[in-house]
C-alpha cells in the first residue's frame, strides 16, 4: 500500500472527521450485500470499476479521514449508495488526483472547489488552469547559493559587518537564517563580487541593487497593469483557451522589450559619459 498523504491542509479539523461516516458511506469494512468480494473484503477492481471508501482511499493513497472532509467540502461529489455502503467510480478517483496535483501547485482547497465548479457548470478546467500557469510560471530560473557569515565576508574583504547584513536582508536582497545567509541567484552574486573587486564600494553595490529593485518591481508593475486591463479585460479574456495562448506569447515579449530597452539605455549612457571625459581632455590637453 502506497504512504497516505494528508492534504487537507487543516490539520486538526481534518483529524477530528476521522471518526466520522458521511451520509451514504457506512464504514469500510461493512458488507455489500449481493456484490462479490474478495477473499481479504475488498471488491474487484474490474466490477463496474467502483470502490469503497477504504479502497478509493488507497487507489489515490489518501487517508479515509481526508475523503471525508473533502465530501464535506463539496470537493467530492457524494457516492451512489447501496444500502449503507457508498460506492464511488473512476471519476471520483480522478477528482482526487486533480485536487492532489492542484493542492502541489499552490491552490487552496476554495480555489479548488471554485475551478471544480467551474469545470461542472462546462467550462474546460484544462483552459482555466492554462491562464493560471501561462500566469504564474516562473519568469526567471536563477540558481540561489547558500553560504556561511565567513564565506559571504571572504568574498568582500574587510566590507560586511552585521549590521550591513541585516539591511541587506531588510531590503530583500539576501535571505538570513541564523549563521545561514541565501543570496537569490548565483549570477547576481557573482556580478556584485566583479563590481567590488574592481573598486566599487560595497555601499554603493547594494544602494544600486535596492534602487534596481524598486525600479523593475514599478516597471512589472506597469506590464501588468496593461496586460490586465487590455489582455485579460479585453476579448481575448472571455475565452480562457485563447487568453492563456495570448498570455503565453507576451511572457517572451515582455522581457525581450525590457533588455532591449535596457541595451539601448547603456548604449546612450555610455557614449554620453564618453563624450564627457573626452570633452575634458580637449579641454584640458596638458
Amino acid at each position: 500500500m502506497r504512504a497516505e498523504r494528508d492534504l487537507t491542509g487543516e490539520g486538526p479539523r481534518a483529524e477530528a472527521l476521522s471518526g466520522e461516516a458521511l451520509p451514504g458511506e457506512g464504514r469500510p469494512d461493512d458488507a455489500l450485500p449481493g456484490r462479490e468480494h474478495l477473499p481479504d473484503g475488498r471488491t474487484p477492481r474490474g466490477a463496474g470499476r467502483e470502490y469503497r471508501i477504504g479502497e478509493l482511499a488507497e487507489a489515490a493513497g489518501l487517508p479515509v479521514r481526508t475523503l471525508r472532509y473533502y465530501q464535506e467540502r463539496k470537493l467530492l461529489p457524494p457516492p451512489r449508495r447501496t444500502g449503507r455502503i457508498g460506492l464511488y467510480s473512476e471519476e471520483h478517483l480522478a477528482r482526487l488526483r486533480m485536487i492532489a496535483s492542484l493542492l502541489e501547485r499552490g491552490h487552496t482547497l476554495e480555489g479548488i472547489r471554485e475551478l471544480l465548479s467551474a469545470w461542472e457548470q462546462g467550462r474546460d478546467i484544462r483552459s482555466v488552469l492554462g491562464v493560471e500557469r501561462a500566469v504564474t510560471d516562473p519568469w526567471s530560473h536563477e540558481v540561489p547559493v547558500t553560504m556561511t557569515y565567513d564565506e559571504l565576508a571572504a568574498l568582500f574583504p574587510g566590507q560586511v559587518t552585521r549590521e550591513r547584513l541585516r539591511a541587506v536582508a531588510e531590503a530583500g536582497l539576501l535571505d538570513v537564517d541564523g549563521d545561514r545567509i541565501t543570496h537569490w541567484s548565483r549570477r547576481h552574486l557573482e556580478a556584485s563580487v566583479a563590481f567590488v573587486r574592481a573598486g566599487v564600494p560595497l555601499e554603493e553595490v547594494l544602494a544600486a541593487g535596492v534602487e534596481l529593485r524598486r525600479r523593475l518591481d514599478e516597471l512589472a508593475a506597469l506590464f501588468v497593469r496593461l496586460t490586465s486591463e487590455y489582455v485579460v479585460g479585453g476579448p481575448a479574456g472571455k475565452d480562457p483557451g485563447e487568453l492563456a495562448d495570448t498570455l503565453a506569447l507576451l511572457r517572451p515579449g515582455a522581457q525581450v522589450a525590457v533588455e532591449a530597452g535596457f541595451a539601448a539605455a547603456m548604449d546612450r549612457q555610455v557614449r554620453a559619459e564618453i563624450d564627457r571625459v573626452l570633452g575634458g581632455l580637449a579641454a584640458h590637453p596638458d
